[in-house]
């Protein structure tokens, strides 16, 4: 049915005002309103406090080359034009690191005039280091979705570090619905962190500039100086719906403060590392967050390919009382040395459209609050 109306329903119900990400109950409305629809009905925990996540359809084609539609084109026609093989993902399928594959999602959408969406890999997707972008018919750009799209979804999947097993209704990354945009200026930014610390670090020292600066920790909050792991080459296959199971030794090598020099960490090229930031962050409840993933004014390298914080995320009344965001990190091309206390990258906090009936803690089970340095949630924690 035509969906088109939801998001005035939505408004007269619950008074939804100006602009922003969509909260989860707004997500709801959408699917009970026939603007996100899927070939199988949505999955208890797959609504999350500020946004959707995606599963996994069917099939998975790999692709000689990652690629766009562009405008007028569609998905389909260009996987046929590029598809060296088909996988089955309905019984499971390994999905080779060095790969690329496209797999159609069980989601689709028939969004209004008014709302858009954006896209990113999920946490534990990031820490694995699996590439994972959305596409939509008619793209020039991954990971955004344009007001008003009507059609389906796909995802490139691109296993960087470790091959992994997937299967239908897996989910590698997840969709924010917006209504127009309420990015915070810097100057609200800097209201809003002198209310309600967003990140907490030394009093007077905050870095607020395109967003809110965040450091690495290369020190350590532990006795054995632990700070951060780099992935072993040639590690075991990993299931991606095997939860606390791996034995991090198998896959990971432990860092510790004063590793490479005495002043910070030296990257190898493309190698994958997981770090920590210096500070704790906190997401109030009315406020979604992003990593900005890259920035080539701090060095070459990206960090963190899983920019969403929800809703909650380090929120002392949600079990927080700040949190560290953990760093994906690759150094690009050349070494790269990283020292303590650098920047790595800025969040950047964007307005709800209206409160969200849950946020990110211990009550809906999220996996990462009060963490420090935390790998995937595939892996055993002691």
């Amino acid at each position: 049915m035509s969906g088109h109306g939801s998001e005035a329903n939505l408004a007269g119900q619950q008074g939804m005002a100006g602009t922003g990400i969509l909260p989860c109950q707004a997500i709801s409305a959408l699917w009970r309103d026939g603007e996100i629809t899927a070939a199988q009905p949505l999955l208890d925990g797959q609504i999350q406090p500020s946004s959707l996540d995606l599963r996994l359809g069917k099939v998975a084609y790999r692709v000689r080359a990652s690629f766009l539609p562009g405008p007028g084109q569609n998905m389909a026609q260009k996987i046929e034009r590029f598809t060296m093989h088909k996988v089955d993902l309905t019984q499971g399928a390994v999905l080779e690191r060095g790969c690329v594959y496209i797999v159609p999602l069980l989601e689709r959408l028939s969004l209004s005039q008014r709302l858009s969406a954006i896209a990113n890999p999920k946490s534990s997707t990031g820490r694995l280091d699996v590439f994972t972008r959305l596409i939509t018919d008619g793209a020039s750009e991954f990971d955004r979705i344009e007001a008003g799209y009507n059609g389906p979804l796909y995802a490139e999947i691109a296993p960087r570090t470790f091959s992994i097993l997937a299967r239908t209704g897996v989910r590698l990354n997840q969709m924010r619905l917006r209504r127009g945009e309420h990015r915070l200026t810097d100057p609200e930014l800097t209201r809003l962190h002198q209310e309600t610390p967003l990140v907490h670090g030394k009093a007077g020292q905050e870095n607020i500039a395109g967003g809110i600066a965040l450091t690495v920790d290369l020190q350590g909050a532990g006795d054995d100086g632990l700070i951060g792991y780099k992935a072993r080459p040639h590690a075991p296959l990993i299931d991606i719906e095997n939860v606390g199971h791996y034995d991090p030794a198998d896959f990971w090598e432990p860092i510790h403060a004063g590793t490479g020099t005495e002043s910070g960490l030296v990257l190898n090229p493309d190698d994958f590392y997981i770090l920590a930031s210096r500070e704790a962050v906190t997401v109030p409840p009315e406020y979604a967050a992003e990593m900005v993933a890259y920035d080539t004014l701090v060095g070459e390298f990206r960090v963190h390919y899983a920019g969403f914080f929800d809703p909650g995320f380090g929120w002392a009344e949600a079990g927080g009382e700040g949190t560290r965001a953990v760093l994906e990190v690759r150094s690009h091309d050349v070494p790269f040395l990283l020292e303590h206390g650098q920047t790595v990258g800025r969040l950047v906090y964007e307005r709800l459209t209206n409160l969200p009936d849950r946020i990110y803690g211990q009550d809906i089970g999220s996996n990462y609050q009060k963490q420090s340095l935390a790998l995937a949630k595939q892996f055993r924690r002691d």
